[in-house]
């Protein structure tokens, strides 16, 4: 099992050797950040420079190929001037969802109002709703079924923020104060990922209707 935390001072001796005074933002992202993970969970780290080009995405793929578990790296890379002119509705989760390590997010606050939210919910929503309906007609796949139901309990984070102001970091914490339709939509994710068996029609109708009443309701 990885040791997180001696492996992000690993990760950030690395970046600040490589990029220097250049670094804005560093922070951790997913399951690692939440203290959620397993073994094989990824690594989703954020590294906001000063500017990005392209030469500073081979550099930094250079720097993260020579790094221990690789394999697990995954995450965002960007320019600060980028972000801080990023779609407001996507700022959401990726501010809440993000512990820092280095520097602070804390300036993408004024952006992220009760519109940026209401907006995060109904993309949210939609694409999960055509999602689900093309993996009914198309795909029919059990991966698929279970990464909606993910992207879906993100949806019920922002939902549930919209209703109390306050931000639910873990899933499970969510089922405290999530209505009825949203905590079966937790729970199922949360079952999915704990290797509970997936009844494809029943999950996949339940999906699509939560999905149509919050597009309806928006």
């Amino acid at each position: 099992m990885i040791e997180i935390k001696s492996w992000t001072e690993n990760f950030i001796r690395a970046l600040e050797e490589t990029f220097e005074e250049r670094i804005w933002f560093a922070g951790l992202q997913g399951s690692r950040g939440r203290g959620e993970e397993t073994e094989g969970s990824d690594i989703d780290l954020v590294v906001i420079l000063d500017k990005l080009t392209p030469a500073d995405v081979r550099i930094y793929e250079g720097m993260l190929d020579r790094l221990p578990e690789r394999e697990l790296v995954c995450g965002f890379l960007s320019g600060k001037e980028e972000l801080l002119r990023w779609e407001p509705s996507d700022l959401f989760q990726f501010y809440y969802d993000t512990r820092p390590i280095v520097g602070s997010l804390d300036g993408l606050l004024e952006r992220i109002d009760d519109e940026a939210v209401r907006r995060a919910i109904k993309i949210g929503v939609c694409n999960i709703y055509h999602g689900c309906v093309h993996n009914m007609l198309y795909d029919r796949q059990e991966e698929i079924l279970k990464g909606l139901y993910k992207s879906a309990s993100f949806v019920v984070q922002a939902i549930c923020f919209r209703q109390t102001g306050k931000y639910t970091k873990k899933q499970r914490d969510l089922l405290d104060i999530a209505g009825k339709e949203e905590q079966n939509i937790v729970e199922t994710f949360l079952a999915l990922k704990e290797g509970g068996q997936a009844d494809f029609e029943e999950m996949s109708d339940r999906l699509l209707l939560w999905a149509q009443g919050w597009i309806n309701r928006l």
